[in-house]
């Protein structure tokens, strides 16, 4: 009597392994730029908390303090937009982010930091 072999053949391990290869390369290019982003959200968060009754020119300068601090270069104290709502700061930080991928493929991914939802 015959038993029927279980298991992954080469060829099925092969595909296997160029699938999560190619995946994990996706989320180790990504990584850094949602790092980053979640940086910035920390940053303009704590700072619309803490300079809740500063100038515009003050809570630019404290967003450059810390950007410096949480080494965040995609973003600077002049590209935030700040405004009052119902008697509170808000600051909102949006960006574009290219990450390369493989030659002359890249993505493109649009992030908006803001400190009050």
């Amino acid at each position: 009597m015959r038993y029927r072999q279980f298991g992954v053949s080469l060829t099925g391990l092969m595909i296997g392994a160029i699938i999560f290869i190619a995946l994990a390369m996706l989320g180790l290019k990504l990584a850094p730029s949602y790092i980053e982003f979640f940086a910035i959200k920390k940053a303009v968060v704590a700072i619309a908390a803490e300079r809740g009754t500063g100038t515009v020119a003050e809570i630019r300068k404290a967003f450059d303090a810390r950007a410096t601090i949480d080494d965040i270069s995609s973003v600077k104290g002049a590209d935030l937009e700040i405004t009052k709502e119902s008697g509170s700061v808000v600051v909102k930080a949006t960006y574009r982010k290219e990450v390369p991928l493989v030659a002359n493929v890249g993505i493109y991914i649009d992030f908006a930091a803001v400190s009050k939802e």
